[in-house]
C-alpha cells in the first residue's frame, strides 16, 4: 500500500497546482450551501412568527359556561310523547349565568394535573367606553397579569407602558390601540366603563395594548381581575373563563373532551379553535422543506460537474502516477480527498456566509403595525441547519468525486500516453 502520507501531498500538489479550478469548486460548494443555510433560515423564522402569532395568544384549552338550550326539552321527557315525531319551534336558551361554578377548586385541580403548564383565571364583560360624549361598545377582560405574562406573552402586546403598570392600580386599564386612537386618550387619561347592569366604573390608562388584529384592538381592553369584578359588581369567586397551556398541546383535544364530559362545562382545544391554523403550518413546513431539498440537490449536481471537469482535465497525472507504480485504488484516494477537502473548505465558508448574511437580515428593520412587537425581520438560528449543511457538503463531494474517480482507477495508462 502507498504511504498516505505521499498520497495527502500528491492531493494537496494536485489542489494548490490548478488553484483556479479548485477554488471554483470551493465556491460551488460556498454558495451552495450559504444559500441553502440563508433560505432555511429564514423561512423556518417566518414560519416560526406566523405560528407565534397564533400559539402565543390561544390557550390550549378554554374552558367557560356556555349558554344554550338544553339538549333535552321538556316534552321529550314525557313517556307519553316518547315515540312521536314531536316539532319544538322557538327554543330559549336555558336560564344559566355566565359565570363558572366552582371556578376556584376547579383551577387548582387543572394545576395540580402534571400535564398542565400553566391555568388562568378570566373575567370577561361586555361595556360601553364613555369619555365626554363619545360613546363606544367594546369588552374588558379582567385577567391575572402576572400568569398571562408567563404563559401567553401577554407583555410583548403592550407598545406604551407595562404589565407592572396595571399591576399597581388596582383601577387601571389597558386600553386596545384602537380605542386609545378613537377616543384620544393615552397614558394618564382616564375614562368610564359601564356594563350592562348599568354600573359605571373610572379607570386610568396605564397603557396601551396592540394585539396587531384591528377588529381586536377596536375592542378588548384588560384590567385587573378584581377590577372586573367589581365592575359587575361579582364576589371575588365570579370566574367566566378559564384558559390551560399544556406542557404538550397534542394532548389538548383529549383533554378538552374530558373536562366538557365529567364537568358539564364547555371546552374548546387550541385544534378545533384554530382548524386553519395545523393545515397553514403544515403547508408551509412542506414548501420550506421542499425548496431546501431542491437547492441542496441542484447544488450537489452544481458540484459534481465541476469535480468531474476537474478530474478530467487530470487525466494526464493519473496517466503519470499509474504509469510510476502507483495502483487504481490509490488514484481513487487522490481524488475523493481532493473533493472531500474542497467539500470541507467550501462547507466550511458556506456556513460562515450563511451565518453573516443571516445576522445581517435579523438586524434589518422591519416595522409594521399588523405586528407591533416585531422589530426586525426573523430568523431562526437553529444550529440543526448548520450540522445538514456541513454533513451535505461532505457527502455531496464525495459522491461528486467518488463517481469519477472511480472511472479514472480504471483507465489505462498507455491509452493516454498514446492519445498525447
Amino acid at each position: 500500500m502507498t504511504n498516505l502520507k505521499v498520497i495527502f501531498d500528491i492531493t494537496r500538489t494536485h489542489l494548490f497546482s490548478r488553484i483556479k479550478q479548485s477554488g471554483i469548486a470551493a465556491l460551488g460548494v460556498t454558495f451552495g450551501i450559504g444559500t441553502f443555510i440563508i433560505l432555511v433560515s429564514f423561512m423556518t423564522g417566518l414560519n416560526g412568527l406566523l405560528d407565534g402569532l397564533i400559539l402565543n395568544r390561544t390557550p390550549h384549552i378554554h374552558i367557560y359556561n356556555e349558554i344554550k338550550p338544553s339538549d333535552i326539552q321538556p316534552i321529550e321527557r314525557l313517556t307519553k310523547f316518547k315515540d312521536a315525531f314531536n316539532i319544538i319551534r322557538s327554543i330559549k336558551p336555558k336560564q344559566s349565568q355566565l359565570r363558572i361554578h366552582n371556578a376556584l377548586p376547579l383551577i387548582t385541580q387543572l394545576e395540580n394535573d402534571e400535564r398542565v403548564r400553566g391555568v388562568t383565571p378570566q373575567v370577561s364583560a361586555s361595556v360601553i367606553y364613555l369619555d365626554g360624549a363619545i360613546e363606544l361598545n367594546g369588552r374588558v377582560s379582567g385577567i391575572d397579569v402576572l400568569k398571562e405574562a408567563l404563559l401567553f406573552n401577554f407583555g410583548d402586546y403592550i407598545v406604551e407602558g407595562s404589565p407592572e403598570d396595571l399591576i399597581k392600580s388596582n383601577n387601571g386599564i389597558l386600553l386596545g390601540a384602537g380605542i386609545a386612537a378613537r377616543m384620544s386618550l393615552s397614558i394618564g387619561d382616564r375614562l368610564q366603563v359601564s356594563t350592562a347592569k348599568g354600573g359605571v366604573l373610572p379607570l386610568k390608562v396605564e397603557g396601551i395594548y396592540q394585539s396587531g388584529l384591528a377588529d381586536i384592538d377596536n375592542i378588548q381592553s384588560y384590567v385587573n381581575l378584581g377590577t372586573a369584578q367589581q365592575l359587575l359588581g361579582e364576589g371575588s369567586n365570579y370566574i367566566s373563563d378559564i384558559n390551560v397551556k399544556l406542557w404538550d398541546m397534542d394532548e389538548a383535544p383529549a383533554m378538552a373532551k374530558l373536562v366538557s364530559q365529567s364537568l358539564g362545562l364547555t371546552a374548546i382545544d387550541i385544534k378545533a379553535a384554530n382548524a386553519q391554523f395545523e393545515t397553514g403550518t403544515t403547508i408551509r413546513n412542506l414548501i420550506t422543506y421542499a425548496v431546501s431539498i431542491t437547492l441542496l440537490l441542484v447544488a450537489g449536481f452544481g458540484i459534481y460537474n465541476i469535480l468531474n471537469m476537474l478530474i478530467y482535465e487530470k487525466m494526464n497525472d493519473i496517466a503519470i502516477l499509474k504509469a510510476t507504480g502507483f495502483s487504481g485504488r490509490d488514484v481513487q484516494r487522490i481524488f475523493i480527498g481532493q473533493a472531500m477537502i474542497i467539500g470541507l473548505v467550501g462547507g466550511v465558508i458556506g456556513l460562515i456566509l450563511g451565518f453573516i448574511v443571516s445576522t445581517i437580515i435579523d438586524n434589518l428593520p422591519f416595522v409594521t403595525e399588523a405586528l407591533p412587537t416585531i422589530k426586525t425581520y426573523p430568523v431562526n438560528f437553529d444550529p440543526r441547519f448548520y450540522v445538514i449543511g456541513i454533513t451535505f457538503a461532505i457527502i455531496s463531494t464525495f459522491l461528486a468525486g467518488y463517481l469519477p474517480s472511480k472511472r479514472a482507477r480504471n483507465i489505462d495508462p498507455v491509452e493516454i500516453i498514446r492519445g498525447q
